[in-house]
């Protein structure tokens, strides 16, 4: 798997506050070890405060761009970890859903997006007409935005890669990287 990415570059975003630490941490070890480079980018260029279980204080993360300045052409994938908080802040910012719409409507990008990190393809327009999955309280938030929603492991429909909770980050960052990989080919 080491270089498989190598030229690969994926944005990675992370909210001020509130963003599960796992959600973050292991999609970015993931591609870094498959060769890709990763962006963080935030919705300003302050170090963010993650979390583990939505409410213990974790890592601190520097962030190398501000959302607001990435162009969608600037990235290869974009990563949307969740977080309840975290997720809410994100998907309540108008640059975070230009750029998620930017990636969900570009069949040649990766979108991929775990537990809370969906609330943001909601707001986006990006779940409609999509199969997909989240943490299962977003269920009826995304059946309302017109996806149909699973309870599986990962879920692949075209460019979109979504995924339940950290327990499935095994899955969902090999999905991950295949996706990118494939798509380099």
């Amino acid at each position: 798997m080491a270089n498989d990415l190598d030229g690969t570059r994926v944005a990675l975003l992370i909210a001020p506050a509130g963003t599960e630490e796992p959600e973050f941490t292991e999609p970015r070890k993931a591609l870094e070890a498959a060769g890709a480079t990763v962006t963080v980018v935030g919705l300003d260029t302050d170090d963010a405060h993650a979390v583990n279980h939505d409410l213990e204080p974790a890592g601190t993360y520097a962030v190398d761009r501000a959302v607001a300045g990435v162009a969608p052409e600037d990235f290869d994938g974009l990563v949307v970890p969740g977080g309840t908080v975290g997720a809410d802040k994100l998907r309540a910012e108008d640059d975070v859903v230009r750029l998620v719409k930017a990636f969900g409507d570009d069949d040649a990008k990766v979108l991929a997006a775990i537990c809370h990190g969906p609330w943001t393809l909601a707001e986006s327009g990006v779940a409609e007409g999509r199969r997909l999955t989240s943490y299962p309280s977003l269920r009826t938030d995304l059946r309302n935005a017109g996806a149909t929603w699973v309870d599986e492991e990962v879920v692949v429909d075209g460019n979109l890669i979504t995924s339940r909770k950290p327990d499935d980050l095994p899955a969902f960052t090999s999905a991950l990287v295949d996706a990118l990989a494939a798509r380099k080919s």
